[in-house]
């Protein structure tokens, strides 16, 4: 299968070229970065002169040397060479986070729900649960705290950047509203200076900001970002004109990648359901009796009906069958082309699910099958529930069946199995909870009475396992169940149902193309 670049793939490779400097062409008129950060620098000497602000003791300055490698020169002199994440081009710069902007934690009053109100005077108490997923600004809140609160939180405005410091940590959102945020919460502010608003969110939400703040939170056993860490996060610095352009045309693809969102989601769709479909499709096509060549060679299914009544005829000479169980269906088409059923002295015009080609004959489900009846356990037992079928593969799941005493046996445990008998749950037939019982000690076994256990007369287990899953004959139960929740057809209407009936031959040549059918889309899906 060829393999499908996903929209976050494509989303992430725009953001990527965008914070290489790639995604637009470089300017030679623009300002270097280089120039806004020492007005910045020069700005910041001014004001620790004057007393105003304190000299940071952690600051930092990254440069790149005459060899082409970065070097980074700390407060006290000391240099030491940095790996940068990617080159960038040289009206770049790398600084540090803390560098260009101010972090800081929230906090929590506790116990919280002791502060919560719903006073006019409330102060919108900002959460992980306010944010949209995929979303980019927090509008509102559903919760606020009582002014009192204020202690033990912070309060950030409107424009403040915000990061999740646990859990999904490091996804930024922007701030709509003014409001108090917990520990749950990084505010990011002071940026303006270095960068626009868009370009800091496009950033942020980039693999160059992901992949620091998951390398600096490896080995951790609580995933947390703490403000430290986040002050130490290597960012690209565009000139502010270029992050300008770099927003644009951002902006002019992410919507591209949306539509290509939408039809990617519709093809992963097409792709889950198709081989679902596809194996509905060829089950029908099979029911219908188009998936085998008809051949003049094969055996006449009279020939078969004949036997199945020779069987039953054995049966009900072995005790297995009730005399009423020996009389016969007999479905046939007039010469009006329509159908009829025969039974006994009574008969009846009667609609088919569809017409069959020569060679198929419609029955009763009845007349091909009969069942070993019930019993009470006496002894431990191995009990078949519907949760012990994989609907999907119709194989039982042997490890899911549980061992139960007699004692501690549930009502329903009541059905008697036998080799190679047709499991059929009747409670949500849609479910096509249905298998085949292959074991070679089937008294160990008891079954649920939400099965049909059907014991082939015959016919072909596996060929009677395809009719029952088939579309038509789903359909067909479904009209006749009844219920809401849970809805169930009964025992007298399953064995109305009406089924296809062919020679052994032409069942065992469908059997085998069905399965190679099967085995095929497998391998596509």
């Amino acid at each position: 299968m060829v393999s499908r670049v996903t929209p976050e793939q494509l989303k992430a490779s725009i953001l990527q070229r965008a914070m290489e400097g790639k995604l637009v062409p470089q300017d030679p008129n623009d300002e270097p970065a280089s120039e806004l950060l020492k007005r910045i620098k020069a700005e910041k000497e001014k004001l620790i002169k004057e007393g105003k602000i304190k000299r940071d003791k952690n600051e930092t300055e990254i440069y790149r040397g005459d060899d082409g490698l970065h070097y980074e020169k700390f407060a006290d002199g000391t240099v030491k060479e940095v790996d940068v994440p990617f080159d960038i081009p040289e009206s770049w710069e790398w600084v540090r986070f803390s560098e260009i902007s101010t972090i800081v934690r929230g906090g929590s009053p506790r116990p919280i729900k002791e502060f919560i109100t719903e006073a006019d005077d409330g102060i919108n108490w900002i959460k992980i649960g306010d944010t949209d997923k995929g979303g980019k600004f927090i509008n509102s809140t559903k919760e606020k705290i009582k002014p009192s609160g204020l202690k033990k939180t912070r309060y950030v405005t409107k424009g403040t950047f915000l990061l999740t410091n646990s859990m999904s940590f490091g996804r930024p959102y922007i701030l709509n509203v003014d409001g108090a945020i917990h520990d749950g919460w990084l505010a990011i502010s002071n940026y303006e200076e270095v960068f626009s608003r868009d370009f800091l969110y496009y950033l942020l939400s980039s693999k160059v900001a992901y992949h620091q703040f998951l390398a600096l939170i490896s080995g951790a056993v609580v995933k947390n970002l703490n403000s430290d860490k986040v002050a130490s996060l290597l960012v690209p610095v565009p000139p502010q004109k270029e992050q300008e352009r770099i927003v644009s045309a951002i902006m002019v693809g992410l919507p591209k990648v949306d539509d290509y969102q939408k039809l990617h989601d519709r093809l992963e769709k097409i792709n889950k359901e198709l081989p679902e479909k596809l194996r509905k499709s060829i089950l029908q096509y099979a029911m219908q009796g188009k998936l085998v060549p008809q051949d003049p060679n094969d055996e006449p299914v009279e020939v078969l009906l004949e036997k199945i009544r020779q069987e039953k005829q054995k049966l009900f000479e072995e005790g297995k069958l009730k005399k009423k169980d020996l009389q016969e269906s007999i479905i046939y088409k007039g010469d009006d082309n329509s159908y009829y059923e025969k039974l006994g002295k009574i008969e009846a015009k009667i609609e088919v699910p569809f017409d069959l080609p020569n060679n198929y004959v419609w029955k009763r489900i009845r007349d091909i099958y009969y069942n070993d009846g019930q019993t009470k356990p006496r002894n431990t037992f191995k009990y078949i529930d519907t949760g012990t079928i994989d609907n999907k593969s119709h194989q039982l799941l042997m490890g899911n069946i549980r061992k139960i005493s007699a004692t501690q046996a549930p009502s329903r445990a009541r059905k008697k199995v036998s080799v190679n008998s047709v499991l059929f749950s009747s409670v949500r037939p849609y479910l096509t909870n249905a298998a085949i019982f292959e074991e070679d000690n089937p008294d160990d076994y008891i079954a649920s009475t939400a099965f049909v256990v059907m014991n082939p007369i015959l016919v072909s287990s596996q060929y009677l396992l395809s009719v029952l899953i088939s579309p038509f004959m789903i359909e067909e139960m479904n009209k006749k169940s009844t219920g809401s929740n849970y809805p169930a057809i009964n025992d007298t209407n399953f064995n109305t149902l009406l089924v296809p009936v062919t020679s052994k031959s032409v069942q065992d040549q469908m059997v085998t193309r069905l399965f190679e059918f099967d085995k095929y889309i497998s391998q596509i899906g």
